[in-house]
């Protein structure tokens, strides 16, 4: 059986390993764009009714769109089970959604949730920072009660 202390101790762990496999990943993908000539990429997402999705991504050089380039990295993904990070190769394309799946779910855990959210990432190879803007949606009602 386990306990609430089993569960929180797990969690920290996998917490941990998350943080890390983020920073790994960052670097990652930031080296890869780099590589690639990319200065930007925007990243859209969108969600409602428990499931969520990366729309598009779209790299640019200064401000013209580039293909992205079909390359493969590794990146790291943490265990729920272990607390410990797995590694594998995989493309830029999913490397990249997959750092913004697991951004989304450190900062706006549930985002895809109910109403559901939207936003945007944008990298900065440059500065090597994401920025995120997210719009988190939910549903709202006024009551009124009247006595005549």
């Amino acid at each position: 059986m386990t306990t609430h202390d089993d569960y929180a101790e797990r969690y920290e762990l996998y917490r941990k390993a998350a943080g890390e496999a983020a920073t790994f990943n960052k670097t990652a993908v930031f080296d890869a764009m780099s590589d690639a000539g990319i200065t930007t990429l925007t990243v859209t997402f969108d969600s409602e009714g428990d499931s969520g999705q990366i729309q598009n991504i779209t790299a640019c050089h200064d401000a013209e769109a580039r293909e992205l380039p079909d390359i493969q990295l590794e990146i790291l993904q943490a265990s729920w089970s272990t607390g410990k990070h797995d590694g594998h190769d995989t493309t830029l394309r999913d490397a990249i959604e997959r750092l913004c799946f697991d951004l989304l779910s450190q900062e706006h855990d549930g985002w895809e949730n109910n109403d559901g959210a939207f936003g945007e990432f944008t990298f900065d190879a440059a500065t090597r920072t994401i920025e995120l803007e997210f719009n988190a949606r939910f549903s709202d009602f006024l009551t009124s009660s009247h006595t005549f």
